[in-house]
């Protein structure tokens, strides 16, 4: 695949179909309507799970990308379960970053229980490196993404500080309806019970929406200072 001619402006990587829509559909869509380029790299099939299958996850994954318009999205195809940070699997990231020389990388927050998510980071961080490169056989020409932000796909009982939150008031329903896309993964086969995984997901994103004086958010980490011109864009405190 040759470079865009378009590059993209964000690039979420998840390690797999879903982690982006429950982490960063509300900042994916809203980008969008923003008028920026957003797309999506699903590492791995998602697949084995108790109710789902590679057919059913890649039908629920192009509903729930045609809700959030993406302008781009593919796998890498990557293994479920034992994603490895191998050189083989940089060398194959690296080169997309090549390709699609996004300006931010969304990448999963660096700690947590699942190891495939871990792995994830390392990967990322890594190829972000190897793109760079010069002297390499590597596809496309030399690239290095300027920033990468860390989304909240944690497992963990944790409650890592961010660095920002994203206003994503006026994307919450459509970010829902991209996770609800995913009924093998949240619906098929489960009881009902109150609050289910769903309600979950919608309420961290009022928690950190209330966080910011505003409706629903999503928080990003950042392992480097993020750059401001200008506080503008903080002085409205009026509750949405």
């Amino acid at each position: 695949m040759p470079a865009f001619a378009q590059p993209l402006d964000l690039l979420a990587i998840a390690p797999h179909p879903d982690d982006a829509e429950i982490s960063v559909g509300g900042t994916l869509l809203t980008c969008h309507r923003q008028g920026l380029r957003v797309g999506v790299l699903d590492l791995t099939n998602g697949e084995p799970t108790p109710h789902g299958s590679p057919e059913i996850r890649a039908t629920e994954t192009a509903a729930a990308t045609k809700i959030l318009q993406l302008d781009w999205r593919q796998n890498l195809g990557l293994p479920n379960r034992t994603l490895e940070h191998t050189l083989e699997a940089r060398r194959k990231l690296a080169t997309v970053f090549r390709q699609t020389r996004p300006r931010i990388i969304l990448a999963p927050y660096w700690e947590d229980s699942h190891p495939d998510h871990v792995a994830a980071t390392s990967l990322i961080e890594a190829a972000r490196f190897w793109s760079k490169l010069t002297r390499t056989d590597m596809d496309g020409e030399p690239f290095h993404p300027p920033r990468i932000f860390y989304y909240f796909s944690i497992h963990l009982r944790i409650h890592p500080q961010p660095s920002f939150v994203f206003d994503i008031s006026d994307a919450i329903d459509e970010k829902m309806a991209s996770v609800h896309c995913y009924a093998s993964q949240f619906l098929t086969g489960r009881v009902q019970e109150f609050p289910t995984a769903l309600d979950d997901i919608r309420d961290r994103a009022r928690y950190w929406g209330w966080s910011i004086n505003s409706k629903y958010g999503e928080p990003f980490a950042s392992r480097e200072s993020v750059r401001m011109s200008s506080f503008a864009s903080t002085f409205d405190f009026t509750p949405r």
